[in-house]
């Protein structure tokens, strides 16, 4: 298959989703993706799609915390 943004290959790979909504904040690890070797964009399968709109809502406990430092550019 093609990317759909910009026309590269993609490959199967494993990626680390991230989500952001107001202060907060969650990463799913080694989640089945195809990733377009030119621009990076990663798609997903809709039943995948699904599993990681469910975490959004947080539905799911997670399997782990980490703790994360903040830096402000001055």
């Amino acid at each position: 298959m093609k990317c759909v943004f910009c026309g590269g290959k993609l490959k199967n790979k494993n990626v680390t989703f991230s989500y952001e909504a107001g202060n907060n904040r969650f990463f799913v690890e080694n989640v089945p993706a195809e990733v377009c070797s030119s621009c990076g964009e990663q798609t997903y399968q809709p039943e995948i799609a699904d599993k990681l709109l469910k975490y959004a809502r947080m539905q799911d406990k997670a399997s782990k915390t980490i703790e994360v430092p903040v830096h402000e550019f001055a």
